[in-house]
């Protein structure tokens, strides 16, 4: 559910869903996935997002912190398009 709704742009959603990959909770750990949906929250306006994505880049490698933000670029870009 979580998912979904923050592919609707639920901006809470996303916060969620983007600690939960964090954590690994009720979904693989991934940082990659956190970092991008985090992300999406802060720009959506989401102040703690920020907060939260800066604390897993700095644990992810400068790599890993580049496909998240191009994850959420690609992200951006097809939601402008529907």
């Amino acid at each position: 559910m979580r998912s979904s709704c923050a592919e609707q742009g639920d901006t809470g959603a996303r916060f969620n869903l983007g600690v939960s990959y964090m954590k690994g909770e009720g979904v693989p750990q991934d940082y990659v996935q956190a970092h991008m949906w985090l992300n999406l929250a802060a720009a959506s306006g989401n102040s703690d997002a920020g907060k939260y994505r800066d604390l897993a880049a700095r644990i992810m490698t400068p790599e890993q912190i580049a496909e998240a933000q191009r994850l959420a670029r690609e992200w951006t870009v097809k939601a402008n398009v529907r």
